[in-house]
């Protein structure tokens, strides 16, 4: 097993609070609204604390039928949270898991600045290129578009 850690960056009209509620706090609530064309729906398996369990169910006709994290922890004041990819989504046979360390930050002149930090664990000695990785975060950028989208056209969500 190798692990590969990459480091992401993207930003944001909608203030960091915002950002946080919709992701990790709502959740459950948001994405499916937020993102009918790819969530169907999010399932927390137990408390959503430290060491539960969300399974994302994406809609049919999308490459994968569901994702499950396991939430490592967040921090509230601090806008921070960690998850890892632990089955299902993008991670087949060549990957273990993917840990995610992400912080929504105040942008100078408003907005957020997302930062994200993440560790590919490989199965055996295959190794993650960083195109494999680009791709997967593209996958990803459209649900988070959306969301973003969402929340810009409803200033009253997560507030």
């Amino acid at each position: 097993m190798g692990v590969v850690s990459y480091n992401y960056e993207s930003t944001s009209p909608v203030a960091p609070a915002r950002l946080f509620k919709a992701f990790v706090l709502e959740d459950d609530k948001v994405w499916p609204i937020a993102a009918p064309h790819a969530i169907k729906s999010i399932e927390v398996e137990a408390n959503p604390g430290p060491g539960s369990i969300v399974k994302i169910n994406f809609v049919k006709g999308l490459p994968f039928q569901y994702m499950k994290h396991q939430i490592g922890g967040h921090d509230e004041n601090k806008f921070s949270y960690s998850y890892s990819l632990i089955e299902g989504g993008p991670l087949g046979d060549k990957l273990e898991k993917i840990n995610y360390e992400n912080k929504f930050e105040a942008a100078v002149g408003g907005g957020t600045v997302c930062k994200s930090s993440m560790k590919f664990y490989t199965v055996g000695d295959y190794v993650i290129t960083e195109d494999e990785i680009k791709a997967l975060i593209k996958g990803s950028e459209g649900v988070y578009q959306a969301i973003e989208a969402y929340l810009l056209a409803n200033p009253d969500a997560c507030n």
